[in-house]
């Protein structure tokens, strides 16, 4: 079945005009129904690390042309869009505080809980998570089990190019306050980021705690402390300081997530 569906995805973006064609239409549609369900995700994890799945973000992409903008009210509140909002929060067993946002097409799994935040289309966030206050989880972001998104935190969206990979925040990761992640960015499994580092494909991410440092681009590793930092860059007008991010040390292995969570804040003084 998900052969077939590809192939008439791949088909379609060859070939614009078959979306006047009514079956194929209906495909788009199941792909992005498959999303909001969770039975298909635009990247997911394997043996030789993630995968992304090109044929999804198409068939996202193609969702916009096929949909009518529409009106349609919650309570007092009206919205105009193409695209619905999600529903049946206590079926899924997710809790939505006032004014959680999620847009249909994007999977929120048991026991999550949003704060008044935003999750757009395609984006995937496993059990246990909180999404905070204010905090934006982009399109196809992907989000794994038991990952804290503090107040503010920022994690972008990517549709196109198609190719690009989404950003990846893996399980037990903690994201401190008005962080930022974006342009594919991969922060791996229980990660803490203190408050305000910026992660982008380009920003220098430097270990540290070593004798010499230790350079890593787009990829935080597993269990890493990070923080903002500054380095020294030289320009034509002069040498100026360019933000970069900080491994200060690791989530200790002795204790359980919540417990070296604290730990690690506190032993690092790291702010959230």
């Amino acid at each position: 079945m998900l052969e077939t569906l590809k192939h008439r995805i791949e088909r379609i973006w060859d070939h614009r005009e078959l979306l006047e064609d009514n079956e194929y239409r209906l495909s788009v549609r199941e792909v992005v129904e498959m999303l909001d369900e969770g039975k298909i995700r635009v990247a997911e994890p394997g043996e030789n690390g993630w995968t992304v799945n090109e044929w999804i973000k198409k068939a996202v992409i193609l969702y916009f042309p096929i949909q009518k903008m529409q009106t349609f009210e919650v309570g007092p509140f009206e919205f105009h869009d193409k695209i619905k909002l999600k529903r049946n929060y206590a079926e899924l067993g997710v809790r939505v505080v006032p004014h959680a946002v999620a847009r249909y097409g994007s999977f929120i799994n048991s026991g999550v809980i949003l704060m008044p935040s935003y999750v757009n289309i395609g984006a995937y966030v496993d059990s246990g998570t909180m999404v905070d206050t204010w905090a934006t989880v982009g399109s196809c972001a992907q989000v794994g089990k038991n990952v804290h998104l503090s107040g503010g935190v920022g994690l972008g969206g990517v549709l196109e190019p198609v190719q690009a990979s989404p950003v990846i925040i893996e399980d037990g990761c903690f994201i401190g306050s008005r962080c930022i992640v974006v342009e594919g960015a991969h922060i791996k499994k229980e990660a803490v980021l203190g408050a305000n580092v910026v992660i982008t494909k380009s920003t220098k991410i430097i270990d540290v705690t070593g004798s010499e440092p230790v350079e890593y681009k787009g990829e935080v590793p597993e269990r890493s402390v990070v923080i903002p930092g500054s380095y020294t860059k030289k320009f034509p007008a002069g040498e100026f300081q360019v933000p970069c991010a900080l491994i200060i040390g690791k989530r200790k292995e002795s204790t359980d997530l919540k417990t070296s969570l604290n730990d690690a804040l506190r032993d690092h003084n790291v702010a959230v």
